[in-house]
């Protein structure tokens, strides 16, 4: 198993973590965020937020604005419904096979939605279920360009190919930074299948049982722009299920549920191993940048 001999691995533990409690909001930052600032910590390539949220039923984040940021949710489990300055929530949806990709419903485990902030947008989030909390991770990253068209996207990811092997999830838009109008409306993402982001930016997902392992192949297989210098972040979120993972097969890079690492000094190409350790299943998910 390849150890990535040139890798730098640095852990971000989760105990290190930015953290807050507000009674309907229990949420921990990797990186400054609200009233959490670490100048250690303020983004790491194109990747500028990474928080993993649980929101109390029957509340959420009010409407607030957004602009100049690449934002997705990934759900864990609960629902999420959003409204927007664009769009209000379609009520009688229930699934994906119900709304077209810019639609909106209400989100569950599985699906990610997708924003670009751009010009300028604003939206609220909102846990409407009568008694169940919701589990998401929100991820921002920074586009490539300022003054975008605000747009969305929603997807659902199936479970069964996440344990088969590590899915991408997003990809950056094909048509690149100098897109056109209408390759922008088209939205083609450089890996077919995913959600096309402004950014030389992937993300992936995998659920390893214990004792199996999965690899991640760094930039995509030719989807990214900036091949040398891959700024790659592990992240295992805190599904309570004693998940443990550990990374390039080093015995010194142990990861347990909440913990994130930062890896360095790797090139597109490269292939980064992922075990599951633990007692429990991992789900394990990558953001890789220029």
């Amino acid at each position: 198993m390849s150890l990535l001999p040139s890798a730098k691995i640095t852990p971000r533990p989760s105990s290190a973590r930015g953290h807050a409690h507000h009674g309907w909001l229990n949420t921990y930052h990797t990186f400054s965020f609200a009233s959490y600032f670490s100048p250690q910590f303020t983004s790491f390539g194109a990747l500028r937020v990474l928080n993993e949220d649980r929101v109390a039923a029957q509340s959420g984040f009010p409407t607030h604005p957004h602009r100049d940021a690449e934002i997705f949710s990934y759900i864990l489990s609960g629902e999420l419904t959003h409204r927007d300055s664009m769009h209000g929530r379609k009520k009688d949806a229930k699934t994906l096979s119900e709304v077209s990709k810019d639609d909106f419903y209400v989100m569950k485990r599985g699906d990610v939605q997708f924003t670009t902030g751009g010009s300028g947008i604003a939206h609220a989030e909102e846990n409407e279920h009568p008694d169940k909390e919701v589990h998401f991770l929100q991820i921002w990253a920074t586009p490539w360009r300022k003054g975008l068209v605000p747009r969305y996207h929603t997807m659902s990811f199936d479970e069964e190919a996440k344990r088969k092997g590590f899915v991408t999830i997003l990809s950056p838009l094909k048509a690149g930074l100098k897109a056109t109008l209408e390759e922008e409306k088209e939205a083609a993402p450089a890996v077919e299948g995913t959600i096309p982001i402004h950014a030389d930016f992937l993300m992936g997902a995998s659920i390893i049982a214990p004792g199996n392992s999965a690899a991640w192949r760094i930039g995509g297989g030719g989807a990214v722009q900036e091949e040398k210098g891959r700024k790659v972040y592990v992240h295992l979120p805190m599904r309570g299920f004693g998940a443990k993972i550990r990374l390039a097969g080093r015995e010194d890079q142990v990861l347990g549920e909440g913990d994130g690492a930062f890896v360095e000094k790797v090139d597109a190409g490269d292939e980064l191993t992922v075990e599951s350790v633990g007692d429990g299943e991992a789900e394990v998910v990558i953001l890789d940048s220029n």
